[in-house]
Formats: structure tokens, sequence, C-alpha cells
């Protein structure tokens, strides 16, 4: 599923395509905290780790195996992970969290960034890594249903579509600003269950 697909005056291939749609139903269903989200992120996940290993983006193919795994825990935390095992509520993290989330994005950057550079024939080291380990943290906050997952999302997907253009990956770049407009919408959707205490 590779071969060359004309589509809207640009080039992309049934798999990203495919990829796509996986991906938006993905980020709809995480909008209204549908559990159902969590398969649909591993499927992309599957299909994106193939197309971006393709275009040498290792640390992204390195992350969707990470989105898998997460996912299957995500999954599980959003039907059984509240203090009696019954399905999480949308909260808000804490100074601490807030400073733990940051410390780690730093942490991952760097070691991800490192391990790019010196392992991989990448061209793009450290924008990979800075993105790959943002994504990580933002995954984990959605896991645990944190309302700043979406504030981490926001600024990811901002500077992926940026690298996407870099890369030639239009498709993917145009799915990473939808994903900028879903993050808001899911952001205020989100405060608004925070602050009164019920789903989305």
């Amino acid at each position: 599923m590779n071969e060359s697909l004309p589509l809207l005056g640009f080039t992309t291939t049934p798999l990203e395509l495919v990829s796509f749609v996986l991906a938006v139903i993905t980020v709809l269903l995480n909008i209204r905290q549908n559990h159902w989200a969590w398969l649909f992120a591993i499927l992309s996940s599957a299909t994106y780790g193939v197309v971006f290993f393709g275009a040498l983006l290792y640390g992204d193919m390195a992350l969707q195996l990470v989105f898998i795994a997460v996912s299957v825990w995500g999954w599980y935390q959003w039907l059984h992970g509240g203090a009696h095992h019954e399905s999480l509520q949308v909260t808000r993290l804490k100074q601490r969290g807030i400073a733990y989330s940051i410390g780690a994005w730093i942490a991952g950057f760097v070691l991800i960034a490192l391990f790019l550079r010196t392992y991989t024939n990448t061209d793009v080291p450290h924008i990979d890594g800075f993105l790959t380990a943002g994504s990580l943290v933002g995954q984990l906050l959605l896991s645990r249903k944190k309302v700043e997952n979406w504030h981490v999302w926001i600024a990811v997907d901002v500077l992926y579509v940026g690298l996407y253009v870099y890369k030639g990956l239009m498709l993917t770049a145009i799915l990473y600003a939808v994903f900028v407009v879903m993050a808001w919408i899911g952001l205020r959707a989100w405060s608004r269950s925070a602050q009164q205490g019920l789903p989305a």
C-alpha cells in the first residue's frame, strides 16, 4: 500500500490515507470521551508506524509502538482507572503534576534526540526527539483524562505540521493542522467537564 496516489493536488499513499481516517476517528472519539477511541488509536498507530518508517522518522515510528502499548493501558484506565475501579472522570493536573510533565518532556527530548542522532540516519533528530517526547507526555495525560493533555497536543501538533511538510507527508501535515483545531475543541469540552465534574 505504498504506491503513490494523487489526491487534491499532492501525492500520498493508500496507507497514509487509511492512517489519516483512523486518526481523525480516534480524536473525535477522544473529545467525546468514548473508550472505543483506544481501538482506533491502536489501528492508527500500527499503520502510521509503517508510514513513518518509510519517511525515516524513526522517533515517530517508535512512538507508534509505544502508543499501541499505552493505548491498551489507557483503555483500561478509562474504564476502570478510578479510585474504586470505576471509569475515570476528567480532572486537572496540580502544580506538581505540571512540573513533572515538563520535566519528563525535557528529559525525554534529550534522551531521544541523542539516540536518534547517534544511532539512526534521520536528518531531523532534534525536532523528532522533541515531538516524540511531547507526544508521550500528551498520551500519558490523555490516558489519565487530564485536561492538560490538550495543551500538549496543541503545541505538538502545530510543530508537527511543519515537520511533515518538510518531509513531504502532505496529507499527514493536513491531518495535524486539523488536529490543532480538534485539540482546541477537546480542550474546551474537557475544561467544561472538569468544572462540572461530569463526562463531556
